[in-house]
Formats: C-alpha cells, structure tokens, sequence
C-alpha cells in the first residue's frame, strides 16, 4: 500500500470574513480533506483564524495576528518569515506545504515539495485597479511563487489560460480545481420570488458597484420599486447610496442562503473574476442569475444564465430585465448548471495534486 502524504496547509494570511470567495474555497477545502484517507492535512492558522478549519486538525500560530490592510498583511508575511525556523520545524513531519492562500509564508524548507493556490492574476491584466504596493506585494508573492512553485492549483480553465500567457508557467504545472456548491445549505426555490435583486460582493473596485446602480435606475423605470440588496464587507467604500438600496454588509450564512432563495435576480456585472461562487450558488438555489461576460463566469454558467458588458450601463440594466423576463426558464437551467460543480471534484484534484508531489 502506498504511503499516504502528510500535508501541511499553511494559511497564515488568512484574514476570516475578509477574503471574499478565497475564505470558501479554504474552509471547504479543509471540510473535505477530513472525508479522505488519501491524505493526512494538518492546517496552520494565525491567532485571529483558531477554529477555522472544519474537520481537519489545526494547528495555531499564536504570534501571526493577520489583518485585512496592505500594511497589516505585510506585517503578517513579516512576523511568519521572522518565525520561519521554528514554524518550519514543526511542519517538517509534513510531505507537502500548501498554500490556499497564495502567499508562501513561512517559505518551504529547501528541498520540500510546496502547492501553491494561485486564484486569479487579476493584477496583470488589471493593473489599473491597484495601488504600487499591492502590485509589488503581487509580484513577489503571488508570481515569484507561483514559478518556483512543484504545482499550481487554480479554479477556472480561464484563470490557468492567463497564467500560462501572462507567467509563462508550463501548463502541465497547473491544475484546476473548479470550485463547488453545497447542496444541502443552498436550496432551491423555483417558486415565487421577492422583488428585489441580489448582488453579494465585497466593496472592491472590479466588482464595479457604481455602474450596477446606475443600471438599476433603468431597471426601476420598468419596474417601479424594484430594490437592490448588496451584501459583503467593505461596502461603506461605496459612500451614499439611493433609499432603493439595501446595504446589509457582511450576513451569516443562513441569511445569504435565505436571500438567494428569494431574490427576483442575482445581479453580478464584476469586471473580472477567476471563477465567481455567487452565480453558482445563486443557480444551485433556483435564482435567475444576470452576469458578467468576463473572465471566468462564462465558464461557470454555460447557457444558464444571461450574459452581458459588465463595462455598459445600458448592458447591464437589459441583463437584468431580461433575466427577470426568462426567471423560471432560468431557474430551472441554473439548477442543472449547479450540479456540475462539487467540492468533492475540488478535493479530488488536490489530493491527486498533493500525491503528485510527494
């Protein structure tokens, strides 16, 4: 019988209900190494993530505090590489480190195998959208990584497409793990549905809040009372909004589950995504889903969806109209598109991944 692989997953940039669908992946991901004996994962978390994991034993690194800033991830980057050593020898039973989250920290010993999550590479075909020290702090940890890397796992065939142009990474080095959807947490509803759109997304500049609501003014012109409901954290960036629009911030999961099932449309005009959960999830409950035609959402929503010019207001607004024109065609289409994606296909690539590199 072959030795089954120790891994170490390091996550001590995590920033809990602050990375977006990054967090999802990882808590996931952690839930579903618990239900193989393929492996033997062990995560590594910073003071302010103890419990994160679910299922797998976790190890906290009392000394990495974290934060959501450029500053505050820096100095977390910092204090794990001035911990490196004694970090290091407590993972040095470890086969293989991997990195959810991107940033390599502490670095592998020399000579240990080391997976590296790479998500999207947004910041090259994007720059526009970040400031120099993020780019900077991107170059050096996200791309030096990623070519120093055994293995790169990615969640979209769009994101690796970019990474092998943009990088130069052979793409026998990259594998893609498309992401999943809980069936038991998102359930469907092909029934009635209230009257409001839904948009879940943190406050980034690529999610491109600003032209949804001028959409939505369209939107109210025909449809008179038709709200919006933005949830998400860092949405006080978007300043003052009109009275039509609900900003409910960061939700528990149940209240998001609950929004998807009765939301009218998911509204989701981002500018650039390396794989977008909320279309998914939103088909996987029986929403109507208007979104974007970019990056990687094309991908994950098929013919299950309406598509448009995330970068045209009038686009927008017409995605949405037609969307709630089509809603229980789309209901229906969406539920079959979300059956496509689990999180035990997810694991299954890491796992082959993690074996691979052993």
């Amino acid at each position: 019988m072959p030795r089954v692989p120790k891994v170490a997953v390091s996550m001590l940039t995590l920033v809990p209900g602050g990375m977006g669908g990054s967090e999802t992946y990882a808590r996931e991901l952690t839930r579903q190494l618990a239900t193989t004996t393929a492996v033997n994962a062990v995560a590594w978390v910073p003071a302010a993530a103890a419990g994160f994991s679910q299922g797998i034993p976790e190890q906290v690194v009392s000394q990495v505090r974290g934060g959501a800033s450029t500053f505050q991830r820096i100095a977390s980057v910092a204090t794990a590489t001035l911990l490196g050593a004694s970090i290091r020898g407590r993972m040095a039973d470890a086969d293989v480190i991997h990195y959810p989250f991107t940033v390599p920290v502490p670095a592998p010993a020399s000579g240990k195998a080391f997976v590296q999550t790479l998500l999207d590479v947004q910041h090259l075909d994007l720059p526009q959208l970040f400031g120099r020290a993020e780019l900077a702090f991107r170059s050096r940890y996200y791309e030096g990584a990623a070519k120093k890397a055994d293995l790169v796992i990615t969640i979209s065939e769009f994101a690796r497409d970019r990474m092998v142009s943009l990088l130069g990474i052979a793409p026998d080095r990259i594998r893609v793990a498309h992401l999943g959807v809980d069936a038991d947490r998102f359930v469907p509803n092909l029934g009635e549905r209230d009257g409001f759109a839904l948009y879940p997304a943190r406050g980034w500049k690529h999610k491109n809040h600003a032209r949804l609501i001028e959409a939505m003014e369209i939107v109210r012109a025909e449809r008179p009372g038709f709200r919006l409901v933005l949830t998400g954290g860092g949405l006080d960036a978007l300043g003052e909004l009109p009275d039509w629009v609900d900003r409910r911030g960061l939700v528990s999961n149940d209240e998001l589950a609950d929004l998807y099932r009765t939301a009218a449309v998911l509204a989701f005009p981002s500018l650039y995504e390396g794989f977008g959960l909320p279309p998914l999830e939103a088909m996987a409950s029986g929403c109507p889903v208007a979104a974007c035609n970019s990056g990687s959402v094309p991908e994950v929503c098929g013919d299950a969806a309406v598509l448009f010019d995330p970068t045209s207001v009038d686009a927008i607004a017409n995605g949405i109209l037609t969307a709630l024109d089509r809603g229980s065609e789309l209901g229906r289409a969406g539920l079959l598109q979300a059956r496509l994606f689990t999180w035990e296909r997810c694991r299954d690539v890491h796992v082959t991944a993690y074996q691979d590199v052993a």
